[in-house]
Formats: structure tokens, C-alpha cells, sequence
């Protein structure tokens, strides 16, 4: 396991162009980049990242998921074909960075109605997936599919079901969404098991706030022996959000106490 820093974590502090730059001076090894609207999503622009990556290996890429990622669902079909050509062209900009995993959404959850998943339309679901699956493996890219409170994920049961007919899918597991979403982490840990190729770790305080990893209450000792009893090797990516630190000193010290972890659990790699 090796530890990282999503650039969604550096988002209105640095700009993406900013962010690799910041982590590689950190002594960081990975980031997960963020692209974060459409100009971003090009690639003219992942070149202009790539410049500055130096030794950051960019493990993953990610979106503002609602710009495109509920209309590779959509029944109308200039809807979905939208869609698909914005998926494409993150996963060239993916290419050009070097990312072979894209940290997917799926649909959203806005509607009181969508919330519980008495209507999901598995059928539809799964043909999206192997769409989308079939076009991310184009451009060497894994899918995967990412547990959030708000979005096609939301609860256990929705993974198993859609990677039961499509095996090329992979998951992420973020410990944020699962408090979020009042189910412990490790329910959505052992559905995915050992399919997980990367982890979005946060903390949290003696009063429910978020903050950095080694700052709050949450047993990451136990979090590395579990993703350890998966045969889970990947990253482990800080993301926060701006307001849970003060300085960015103290995101390096956050990667190094869960470097700490690692090592003490010879997991590190």
C-alpha cells in the first residue's frame, strides 16, 4: 500500500495545474487529480498537468461527476451519446496523465424518490457499466465505481449487483461517504473486497467534524489490517476539504503518520 493526495484536497488553495507541483513537494508519490470543469477535461490541458507532475505518479483521475456521469444512463439517446463523448475525452486526459483508474459516480441521487433504490432500474444500470466499462478499457482505464452517500452507491448491495454482470468493474472505498451515509466502512469493505483499488481516507473529531488523517478518533490500525486481509495493495488518498486544515504542512504530516501505519503493518510498498 502506498499512501496519496487527491487534488480535490488542494481544490481553491492551489489550481490543478498548482496542485502535483505541491505534492511533489511533500515527497508525496501519488495523486488522484481532480478535474474540475469542462476546460479541464481536454487533452491540451492534461498536457499542461503533466509538465509539472515531476515524480507524482498519477494513480487516478475523477470529475465533477454530475457534469456528464448521470447521462451515461439516460434513456434519450443524444443525452447518452453527450455523455459518452465527455467520457472520452477525460479518459484521453486521463492517458496523457498517466492515470489508469477513473473514480466514477454514476448517477445522482438528488430526488427524494431515488434515495432508497426501490425504483433502480438494475437492467439499465448495468447496460451503462458495460458501456462505459468497455470504452474506459479503449483507453486502458479501469472503472471504478465509488460508494457516495448522495449518488448511485449509496448503500451496500448496489456493487455486488452490477459487478455480478460486469467484472470488469473495480471499487473505491471512501471512508468520508460511508460516515456520511451511517454505514460502517467495513460493510462496504468486505462487499468489495478485494476488487477495491483505492481508498479516500479521512478523519474525524471528538465532535463529528472532519479533518486529517491522524488528527480525529479514526482507528486506521484497524482500516490497514482489514484492506491487508482483502489483499488490498493500492492507494490510499487523502481527501478533505480545505476547510478541515489549516496549513498544507500539515497535509504532509498527515501522509506521514499513515506511512507510519503501513510500515508498522508491512504494508507499505
Amino acid at each position: 500500500m502506498q499512501t496519496g493526495i487527491s487534488t480535490a484536497s488542494l481544490f481553491l488553495r492551489k489550481t490543478t495545474e498548482e496542485s502535483l507541483p505541491c505534492i511533489q513537494s511533500m515527497g508525496v508519490r501519488n495523486a488522484e487529480v481532480f478535474l474540475t470543469t469542462f476546460s479541464e477535461y481536454s487533452e491540451d490541458f492534461a498536457k499542461s498537468v503533466a509538465k509539472t507532475k515531476g515524480q507524482v505518479r498519477v494513480y487516478s483521475v475523477h470529475t465533477l461527476n454530475t457534469h456528464f456521469e448521470p447521462q451515461l444512463f439516460h434513456v434519450y439517446d443524444k443525452t447518452r451519446a453527450d455523455a459518452f463523448y465527455f467520457l472520452e475525452l477525460v479518459l484521453k486526459a486521463g492517458r496523457v496523465l498517466g492515470a489508469d483508474h477513473y473514480t466514477f459516480h454514476g448517477t445522482a441521487r438528488f430526488k427524494r424518490g431515488t434515495q432508497s433504490g426501490e425504483k433502480d432500474n438494475f437492467p439499465a444500470f448495468i447496460k451503462g457499466f458495460q458501456d462505459s466499462c468497455a470504452l474506459c478499457e479503449k483507453y486502458g482505464v479501469t472503472l471504478c465505481l465509488e460508494n457516495v452517500e448522495w449518488a448511485l452507491y449509496n448503500r451496500v448491495g448496489v456493487f455486488s449487483t452490477i459487478a455480478k454482470e460486469v467484472p470488469a468493474l473495480r471499487g473505491v472505498l471512501d471512508i468520508k461517504q460511508a460516515r456520511i451515509s451511517q454505514t460502517p466502512y467495513e460493510k462496504y469493505l468486505a462487499e468489495m473486497g478485494e476488487k477495491i483499488t483505492h481508498v479516500h481516507i479521512s478523519d474525524v473529531d471528538e465532535n463529528g467534524k472532519m479533518c486529517l488523517p491522524g488528527q480525529g478518533t479514526f482507528d486506521f490500525d484497524t482500516l490497514v489490517k482489514r484492506l491487508k486481509d482483502v489483499g488490498f495493495t493500492g492507494k490510499l488518498f487523502l481527501e478533505v476539504y480545505r476547510d478541515n486544515y489549516d496549513t498544507l504542512d500539515e497535509l504532509q504530516r498527515s501522509c506521514q503518520y499513515v506511512d507510519e501505519i503501513l510500515y508498522k503493518n508491512n504494508c507499505y510498498l
